[in-house]
């Protein structure tokens, strides 16, 4: 049998690279297959939910999408992997999932498990593997493995960066924009988390998150869209709090890159590209079951109005029993002024930053984001 090899350990994949900081899909790969499993700790003992903040629905019966556990976590890979034989894994691509479907998702829904060590990335590694077989259709960074890749790859940033990767200032990979700060930003945030911006697609999946702790990953990134340089340009960090509450799957540097990559703080940088309220959810459900579903206020309004319930005639908000304004909220803001003027707010924080990291690379040095400057020798 020989010798096992070494644990995977986290220098081990920084030093890929080189130079200590593992930046690229490439190099985890590498790190991957050198390794063999990574250790998991033993499980530790947690307080009552009530103890941790959690208000009353999460304790008197609620009961979450997602049963925890190993075995758990098996069974829903193997249902995946079984997926019209092995199709399901071979043709899987991120991109082309959709937000809407719940019962059942569109994705693997392992994250919980991964995150809790309920199974390991390389089970699933081999088990992906053996499903597709030589029958692999889609590659990284959208199949299936390279979703793995990814996970690994922002975990390995969020340790080589520190306790900034999660905040704006201190942080170096993060742009530095000047976010609202105002009181209104309070007013924008609470509406938003509690499912009560006016727009039905926003609602039904901040909704899904309070109920089941869980969203697909499109939804995610159109609530963060919505909630940053969107429509209410309100800080990617306030966005992370809420998600890293909410979700059963919340992990601490995944939470953070993506807030940054949706809020194109660091990553991403094609601000002008914004997810629409009410175009994007019609790409996937048109008939606005996701809604009906979560944000049941909407249930009997016609599909024809169903993401724009605020343009339907006063007659039919009152035959749907939802009188807009009364039954439900109107839009918290116009999304086609507000998203026209963000980008507008984008371009100059784009230009700043770039004015500042010139001046400092001509001084030889780097900006520092918290507000000071460091040699690039020190």
């Amino acid at each position: 049998v020989g010798a096992p090899r070494a644990s995977l350990s986290v220098e081990d994949v920084l030093a890929v690279e080189g130079n200590g900081a593992a930046v690229s899909l490439p190099s985890m790969e590498t790190a991957l297959m050198r390794s063999s499993d990574v250790d998991i700790p033993e499980s530790t003992s947690c307080d009552e939910l009530r103890a941790l903040g959690y208000d009353a629905a999460y304790t008197n019966g609620a009961r979450s999408a997602f049963v925890g556990g190993e075995k758990e976590a098996f069974k829903r890979l193997k249902a995946f992997c079984s997926r019209e034989n092995g199709r399901a894994v071979a043709e899987f691509s991120k991109p082309d999932t959709s937000p809407t479907a719940f019962d059942p998702a569109s994705t693997t829904t392992l994250s919980p498990y991964l995150k809790f060590g309920c199974i390991s990335p390389r089970t699933v590694l081999e088990s992906i593997r053996a499903a597709a077989g030589r029958t692999q259709r889609t590659k990284p960074p959208v199949s299936l493995l390279g979703q793995l890749y990814w996970r690994e790859h922002f975990t390995l940033l969020g340790y080589a960066h520190g306790a900034h990767f999660s905040h704006m200032r201190g942080n170096s990979l993060c742009r530095q924009i000047d976010w609202d700060e105002s009181e209104d930003k309070l007013r924008k945030l609470d509406a938003w988390q509690r499912g009560q911006t006016g727009f039905p697609w926003i609602d039904a999946c901040m909704r899904q998150l309070s109920e089941q702790g869980w969203l697909h990953h499109l939804a995610r990134h159109a609530v963060a869209c919505f909630l940053t340089r969107g429509d209410l340009w309100v800080s990617w960090e306030e966005g992370l709090r809420v998600f890293e509450r909410e979700l059963v799957d919340a992990d601490w540097a995944l939470n953070a890159a993506n807030w940054m990559w949706l809020s194109c703080s660091a990553f991403f940088h094609q601000y002008f590209r914004v997810y629409s309220p009410v175009a994007f959810p019609k790409k996937y459900d048109k008939r606005g079951a996701f809604v009906r579903r979560f944000v049941p206020e909407l249930a009997n309004m016609p599909d024809k109005y169903i993401y724009e319930p605020w343009t339907a005639p006063l007659s039919v908000q009152k035959s749907a029993r939802c009188v807009i304004g009364k039954d439900y909220p109107r839009p918290i803001v116009d999304h086609a002024e507000a998203s026209k003027a963000n980008m507008a707010r984008m371009k100059l924080a784009f230009e700043r930053n770039k004015q500042e990291s010139d001046t400092a690379n001509k001084r030889g040095s780097q900006p520092d984001q918290a507000g000071t400057k460091r040699s690039r020798k020190s």
